[in-house]
């Protein structure tokens, strides 16, 4: 049994149960990560919220990261390591834990 997850549903639902992990435009950016992904893999992905809530954070920058990550200087460091989902129009990143 399969429910399709519009972006409202992705955006409302983790806002929901973890409304402090992430900022609404970095809900959008992770949900068209997910949809990308799809396309790009041909799977469907289980929509979980805590496992993505766990395996991604948001930062409000390179620097932030670097603070983080004494290994990161660039962001093609960051790329080198990880998933590295820029937030349009911030300054923002969201990565995939390491």
């Amino acid at each position: 049994m399969k429910t399709t997850v519009t972006e409202f549903d992705f955006v409302n639902d983790i806002m929901k149960v973890r409304p402090d992990n992430f900022t609404r435009e970095a809900l959008y950016a992770l949900f068209d990560y997910f949809e990308q992904l799809e396309n790009d893999t041909g799977e469907e992905i289980e929509f979980d919220p805590i496992a993505i809530c766990c395996d991604f954070s948001e930062y409000d920058s390179l620097a932030e990261v670097k603070e983080a990550y004494d290994s990161i200087e660039t962001i093609d460091d960051l790329n080198a390591y990880t998933t590295v989902i820029e937030v349009p129009k911030t300054d923002r990143l969201i990565i995939q834990n390491f």
